[in-house]
């Protein structure tokens, strides 16, 4: 059984950076794929970044790119967001997850339905 623990989220001021942690633990963990998401109060769960586990192959949604960047160690079996220039809009709950299956021939996946482990979110709040 795997269990992906998120940290690192906190208060923080417009333009500020953060750098959310994501540990996975279990017998074995190998996925194929991982990625953030964040839910914002009222709003659906949205995709923000992939890493492919192997090759290391990044996407971002357009609303972080050249702003977050999202990194694995795969020694660690831990995966990173960095946060820059955060603003207000980027408040949320942020959670990692991981795809378990190899899936070949399938690449980006932006859709929550493609992961089936998650963790249990880490608050972001960004001040004005």
């Amino acid at each position: 059984q795997v269990q992906l623990v998120e940290s690192g989220g906190r208060l923080v001021q417009a333009g500020g950076s953060l750098r959310l942690s994501c540990a996975a633990s279990g017998r074995t963990f190998s996925p194929s794929t991982m990625a953030w998401f964040r839910q914002a109060p009222g709003k659906e769960r949205e995709f923000v970044a992939q890493i492919m586990w192997t090759d290391g192959a990044t996407y971002y949604a357009d609303s972080v790119k050249g702003r977050f960047t999202i990194s694995r160690d795969n020694a660690k079996n831990t995966l990173y967001l960095q946060m820059n220039s955060l603003q207000p809009e980027d408040t949320a709950v942020y959670y990692c997850a991981a795809d378990s299956l190899q899936r070949p021939g399938i690449v980006l996946r932006v859709r929550a339905y493609w992961y089936d482990q998650w963790g249990q979110g880490t608050e972001v709040t960004v001040s004005s």
